[in-house]
């Protein structure tokens, strides 16, 4: 089988190590939880964007996060194929990168991450607009990414309206 044959349904790890854009896409192996793989993701990107704030300046966080959406496009369209599907569930490195976004705009408090990370997910999850229409209009590696750095543009302006009322 190719890497570009698409698999069944559900990845496995044999799909998750079968091309280093499995790997990725699929966040190390957090897409292929049963349940909830996105927020598994979003929770990894969580983690990986406070230990990057601890050990990077802002620049480097912001080069991290820029060669995290370029990998991502690549490594999901990638997988996409692979997996029949352009936005399969199981990839889940697009809440990786949009998470670690939000995590460099938040205070580093743990409750307002919380509220990022909450409202980032309900953003993701719901897509209400312009999100639903990046979501259906671009079907490849980049539309995979976009429509989550979107939501959480729209995660951290309701956070930012939160806080100023």
């Amino acid at each position: 089988m190719s890497n570009f044959e698409p698999t069944a349904s559900r990845p496995d790890s044999q799909f998750l190590v079968r091309h280093p854009a499995h790997f990725v896409a699929l966040g190390f192996g957090a897409g292929l939880a049963p349940k909830a793989p996105g927020t598994l993701g979003a929770l990894l990107g969580w983690w990986l964007g406070r230990q990057a704030l601890e050990h990077a300046t802002t620049l480097g966080y912001i080069a991290i996060l820029l060669a995290g959406f370029l990998v991502g496009v690549w490594a999901c369209a990638i997988a996409g194929k692979g997996l029949g599907k352009p936005d399969h569930g199981a990839i889940v490195w697009d809440e990786v990168i949009a998470m670690m976004l939000v995590v460099l705009f938040v205070p580093g408090s743990f409750v307002s991450q919380f509220f990022g990370f909450l409202l980032f997910r309900f953003f993701d999850i719901v897509k209400p607009p312009p999100i639903g229409y990046f979501d259906r209009t671009f079907k490849n590696g980049f539309g995979v990414m976009f429509d989550d750095i979107v939501a959480a543009g729209l995660s951290l302006l309701a956070l930012s309206f939160w806080v100023r009322w």
